[in-house]
């Protein structure tokens, strides 16, 4: 029961796809992660032609004032920009563009999240857009350093 609430807690994962994952990976935590993370991101690649009308602007200022950024992460609806999840991610990402300093956003995508080497920013995306159900995109960013 402990590794069901903590596969929950880790992965955002519904109570009926924790179980079941880990009914699959007979027990096994790190694989039934694992599944659940496969699972959301399918989810998430059946959300890939909606239109995103809405969003949220980030900000991150390190902590020296020396560099700020700006990150626009669009969503489908409203309800989810206000979602406290989409907003933390947001932050992240803007934190991800001031401390590794994209040219773009398909580099930033493929760059592997500071927090986690174990993932990349795009798999960060869909991982949330998986659970949530809804498209979410960086639309785009800016980074600002003092004397560039």
């Amino acid at each position: 029961m402990n590794e069901l609430k903590n596969l929950r807690e880790e992965t955002g994962a519904r109570v009926m796809d924790a179980k079941r994952a880990l009914e699959e990976a007979k027990g096994d935590y790190a694989k039934a992660k694992k599944l659940v993370e496969e699972k959301g991101l399918a989810r998430a690649e059946k959300t890939a032609d909606r239109e995103t009308k809405t969003g949220y602007v980030a900000s991150y200022v390190h902590g020296n004032g020396q560099v700020a950024s700006l990150v626009e992460l669009v969503c489908e609806t409203d309800f989810v920009a206000q979602n406290s999840e989409f907003r933390k991610l947001a932050n992240e990402i803007a934190m991800q563009v001031a401390s590794m300093n994209p040219k773009d956003v398909k580099e930033l995508m493929a760059q592997e999240y500071i927090r986690d080497g174990g993932q990349t920013v795009e798999r960060l995306i869909k991982a949330l857009s998986g659970k949530i159900g809804e498209k979410m995109v960086v639309s785009r960013f800016i980074r600002y350093k003092i004397g560039e």
